[in-house]
């Protein structure tokens, strides 16, 4: 009663102390002026939250005494700069969804848990999840509340209108009101009337709102007042929490001593020349290209011989920053480079095997042209898609050249891998783009076994294949079905789902999904991966490139669902990747590796390293060596090169640390020249029948009688007769038994036992795709197996390639 007696007496005092005291101060501001902050406290003195204050930021403060509400008092510091406080986490999903109620919603697609900021809504957002909080329009009073589950300073609040293609709804001004038990509500005023916040002006852009005194409380509702459209919401809340002795589960105590801070385009050249300055033993920096605005897309590689690419030796990379808005993937892999810097220097173990070990090149920015502008902009007020593009406008991880349709087309017509490979398909010749042709060459000119591209906005692990394929023709009886999974899955199918668990059960927080993914239902059953085709495709993606035209396995690891996060968030996502990242880098020590060479020793490059049952095959580095990612197991490996006799090994993969040592010696064959002969003379290599009279069945010339149409067509009815009896032979071969039948005579009374004589199938040792090399003379095929299979194509596709390039 004596301070609510003396306020009233100061009251017009203070007010008129507070106006000169209470300056904005802008964004990025350089000045320094004095600002009266204001926090309402239960249950503590104002000489500790002052301190509190003096401890955190650093500035010298003074408190004074004023009573808000009945029981609550205003304590106001006074002290150099604003208290910049992070999100309480509603974009992160850090607020679960009990923490967030609302009065009404207009549709059950809109509850008050879609009120997030840049939450992002489904297709068909009418009817599953929209793309906001939409409050009922006939309740006269709306308002979206948040607990925080215990006191801490507001600041203020981060506004935004409905994520949707064709609506235009936003709220345009609202209060704001505090309350400790969410019964007695007290709404921000400033002594004499209640302060109306100005909101949105369109529904994609953020806008902040700061309050001129922070206030202490557990509980915020923001109370729409104006709004265009109908009553729909997005939302962050900016808040510091208070100094207390309990511990939360979402304080972090870093156990690395690293930079945690967002950088910019300098800063991060920066970190990374300090880096190497501090371990120059170990690590390189060099340029993969420049953007279109000249910037340098800059990587580091970390090995214990940086500069060349050491035989037998494994690359393995990690990229970030392919869409500028999404940064925590470049500030991690800083942080892994200062973590492998130090540990290095340290003697860790583990850190050791792994640099020595392997070639590791980490490039934090593939964007830095969009990134800058993300950064200008700052946490929580970029937009959903401001950054994600490049300066030309188009998305870099999309922007690869599509060979699925090359190969799908390919396989549809029989043409694998006869005239198309399973593997490095050639990028088409009209494929132009800067940057990207610039990333393409990298991957090129380095023989990547693993990698893995950081991105953001969702929280899971995505793999191969990224495009969906289209389903094959049909017959009008439904024969011929296929199966929907097989359209979407690579030939390691098996392998890139092990590679995607690997970091998703080694991220400390992936696999936890009872709560929903970021923006809809978990569509990973709680596992954390998802094939990326099956969930949201794409065409020319970078996973699929990278599989089919080098030999790295790539999958895509999605961090988190805010794109952005605060700094303050930057240790906690540390803490939950970085087991993660160091156990995905081992697994390019998983399957088989070897060498390549012939009988004098010499290394055979580009040799091809083929699995039996996976038709997919890598090739040999310049230097011989090869790498081939294999889950455990007992595989028939076979090995070819030009001019060379093709060589098969057993290979046995188990479940012990490291790959698997499978070399191959390869002896000097003649086929080489009997293919330039045969190109010398206008004809098209030809295939080898050790049964034929001359060993080798030509194929017609261009201009010999295989031109004439009535000859084409005798030629295509005899190969459909031979075709028909090769099939009417196979099911005979599969199932054949003769018994001899039983005999009696009338002399004995002994009836033979029957007998059964079953015909042993003895599988050809030549490989099924193995058209162009010259069979072994141990190896028999029939005539008719002899002839070329010619396909109709069950689907078009558009791409160009020639049956000469092959």
């Amino acid at each position: 009663e004596k301070l609510r007696k003396q306020w009233e007496e100061e009251e017009e005092e203070e007010e008129e102390k507070r106006k000169q005291t209470s300056v904005y101060v802008e964004p990025k501001s350089k000045t320094l002026r004095n600002r009266k902050m204001s926090s309402v406290i239960r249950g503590a003195g104002p000489c500790a939250l002052c301190c509190y204050h003096h401890e955190q930021y650093g500035r010298e403060v003074a408190h004074e005494h004023e009573l808000f509400s009945a029981g609550v008092f205003v304590v106001n510091c006074v002290f150099g700069l604003a208290v910049e406080c992070p999100p309480l986490g509603l974009e992160s999903h850090r607020v679960e969804d009990d923490q967030i109620l609302a009065s009404s919603i207009s549709h059950h697609g809109f509850v008050a848990q879609r009120g997030r900021l840049n939450m992002q809504s489904s297709d068909d957002e009418d009817d599953v999840y929209g793309g906001a909080w939409c409050a009922d329009s006939e309740e006269k009073e709306h308002w979206f509340q948040l607990d925080a589950r215990r006191e801490v300073e507001y600041t203020g609040v981060i506004t935004q209108g409905r994520n949707s293609e064709t609506q235009d709804d936003f709220v345009s001004s609202y209060f704001v009101a505090f309350s400790n038990d969410s019964r007695d509500w007290t709404v921000l005023h400033d002594g004499y009337a209640e302060w109306l916040f100005y909101g949105n002006v369109d529904k994609d852009t953020p806008v902040k709102t700061e309050f001129a005194h922070p206030v202490v409380a557990r509980y915020i509702r923001i109370l729409p007042q104006s709004w265009n459209g109908s009553l729909c919401m997005r939302l962050e809340v900016l808040a510091c929490p208070l100094p207390t002795t309990y511990h939360t589960e979402n304080d972090v105590t870093p156990t690395d001593d690293l930079d945690y801070r967002h950088h910019n385009y300098k800063e991060m050249r920066q970190m990374m020349k300090v880096i190497n300055e501090e371990c120059p033993n170990i690590t390189r920096i060099y340029n993969i290209g420049k953007s279109s605005q000249k910037n340098k897309m800059y990587a580091m590689e970390i090995s214990d011989n940086p500069g060349e690419h050491e035989m037998g030796e494994p690359e393995f990379r990690y990229t970030a920053g392919l869409h500028g808005n999404e940064v925590l993937g470049r500030e991690l892999l800083l942080l892994l480079m200062q973590f492998l810097c130090k540990e290095y220097n340290d003697d860790n173990p583990r850190v050791r095997r792994l640099v020595d070990g392997v070639r590791i090149h980490l490039v934090p920015s593939l964007n830095p042209d969009a990134y800058d502008l993300a950064y200008e902009m700052g946490s929580e007020m970029g937009n959903w898609a401001l950054g994600h593009w490049t300066e030309e406008g188009y998305d870099i991880f999309q922007n690869f050249p599509d060979l699925n349709s090359i190969l799908w087309g390919a396989e549809d017509r029989g043409w694998v891998p006869r005239v198309v490979p399973n593997h490095h398909i050639p990028i088409p010749e009209n494929f132009l783009n800067g940057s990207t042709k610039a990333i393409i060459a990298w991957m090129e000119r380095t023989p990547f076994v693993l990698g893995a591209n950081l991105q953001g906005g969702e929280k899971l692990v995505a793999y191969p294949f990224d495009m969906q394929r289209p389903p094959r023709a049909t017959s009008a009886d439904g024969r011929g079905r296929q199966d929907e999974g097989a359209l979407r899955e690579t030939a390691d199918e098996n392998m890139f789902r092990w590679l995607a668990v690997t970091y998703a059960h080694s991220h400390l927080t992936m696999t936890e999904t009872y709560h929903g993914a970021c923006h809809a239902d978990d569509v990973t059953g709680g596992q954390g991966i998802i094939n990326r085709a099956s969930w949201k495709p794409v065409v020319g993606s970078m996973n699929d490139f990278s599989y089919l035209h080098t030999n790295c396995f790539e999958i895509s690891i999605f961090l988190g669902c805010d794109k952005f996060p605060h700094e303050s968030e930057l240790a906690l996502e540390w803490e939950n990747n970085r087991e993660a990242m160091l156990a995905f880098i081992e697994q390019v020590h998983r399957g088989i590796k070897g060498l390549v060479r012939d009988v004098e020793g010499k290394i055979i490059a580009n040799a091809t390293i083929s699995v039996e049952g996976i038709k997919h095959d890598v090739k040999t580095a310049s230097t011989g060596d090869y790498w081939r990612l294999l889950n455990p197991g007992e595989y028939r490996v076979t090995a070819r090169a030009d001019g060379y006799t093709s060589q098969t090994r057993l290979c046995m993969v188990g479940y012990e640390a490291g790959a698997t040592s499978c070399s191959f010696t390869l002896t000097k064959s003649n086929w080489a020249r009997i293919r330039e002969i045969l190109a010398q003379s206008g004809k098209k290599p030809s295939r080898v029948n050790p049964n034929s009279e001359t060993g080798i069945t030509s194929v017609a010339d261009k201009k010999g009688p295989a031109a004439n149409p009535q000859n084409e067509r005798l030629r295509r009815m005899r190969m459909i007769r031979l075709r028909r009896m090769r099939l009417r032979l196979q099911r005979q071969r599969a199932n054949v038994t003769t018994t001899v039948a039983t005999t009696t005579t009338t002399t004995t009374t002994t009836t033979p036992v029957p007998t059964t004589t079953t015909l042993l199938i003895t599988p050809s040792t030549n490989p099924w795709y193995d058209s162009w090399f010259v069979m072994d003379s141990s190896t028999t095929v029939s005539p008719d197996e002899a002839e070329f299979q010619e396909y109709e194509p069950t689907q078009d596709y558009n791409f160009e390639i020639g049956i000469e390039n092959y």
